[in-house]
C-alpha cells in the first residue's frame, strides 16, 4: 500500500473496531517511510577548515553560518593529515604546479573535518564558503569575511554530490557520521 487512502484487503474479513486500528498502523506506517525517505534524500558535503583557519580559531565562525543556515552536522573530527591522505585527498589536483605545496600545506596542522546534511547542502554550501579565490568571494561569505589569498581560504568544500561522497568516505568511517533528526527540522522544512 503506497498511500492511507487504500485500504488493504482483509478490510473486508475483519470488524469496525480492527478496520479503525489497522488503518491507524496503516497511517503510522506510511508517515514513518515517507521519514525515512525524507532523511534518506537529505543530501551530505564534506567540509574542511583547514589549517589557517584551525589557527585563527575560526572553528566556532564556521560551524555557526552552517546551523544558522538550517543544516545539520553529522560528523566532526580534528586531525593533522598524513601526506599520502591529503594526495589521495587532493588526486585530482595532482599535475597543477602548486599540489606539492597544497599538500604540505595541509599537512602542516590539524584540519577540522565535518559532515554537513541537508537539502542542497553541497550547492549552498560552497555559497556560503564563497569563492576560491577570497579577493572574488561577497562579503557575508565566509572567504569573503576572513581571507585573502588563495593558498590560505580557510575552508574545503566538495563540489558535487558524488565528490562529496568520495571525500567523506576518505575521511569518515561509516560508524563516524551520526543519523539523527534535529529537533528543529519542522522549523527549518516544510515537508
Amino acid at each position: 500500500m503506497s498511500t492511507s487512502d487504500s485500504k488493504p484487503p482483509i478490510f473486508d474479513k475483519i470488524g469496525f473496531k480492527d478496520r479503525g486500528i489497522l488503518a491507524k498502523a496503516q497511517q503510522l506506517l506510511v508517515g514513518e517511510q515517507q521519514q525515512q525517505t525524507d532523511t534518506m534524500s537529505q543530501e551530505q558535503t564534506f567540509i574542511a577548515i583547514k589549517p589557517d583557519g584551525v589557527q585563527r580559531g575560526l572553528i566556532g565562525e564556521i560551524i555557526l553560518r552552517f546551523e544558522r543556515r538550517g543544516y545539520k552536522l553529522v560528523a566532526i573530527k580534528l586531525m593533522t593529515a598524513s601526506k599520502e591522505h591529503l594526495e589521495k585527498h587532493y588526486s585530482d589536483l595532482s599535475d597543477k604546479p602548486f599540489f606539492k605545496g597544497l599538500v604540505t600545506y595541509m599537512a602542516s596542522g590539524p584540519v577540522c573535518a565535518m559532515v554537513w546534511e541537508g537539502k542542497e547542502v553541497v550547492k549552498t554550501g560552497r555559497q556560503l564558503l564563497g569563492a576560491t579565490n577570497p579577493l572574488a568571494s561577497q562579503p557575508g561569505t565566509i572567504r569573503g569575511d576572513f581571507a585573502i589569498d588563495v593558498g590560505r581560504n580557510v575552508c574545503h568544500g566538495s563540489d558535487a554530490v558524488e565528490s562529496a561522497k568520495k571525500e567523506i568516505a576518505l575521511w569518515f568511517d561509516e560508524k563516524e557520521v551520526q543519523s539523527w533528526k534535529s529537533a528543529q527540522h519542522d522549523w527549518i522544512y516544510e515537508k
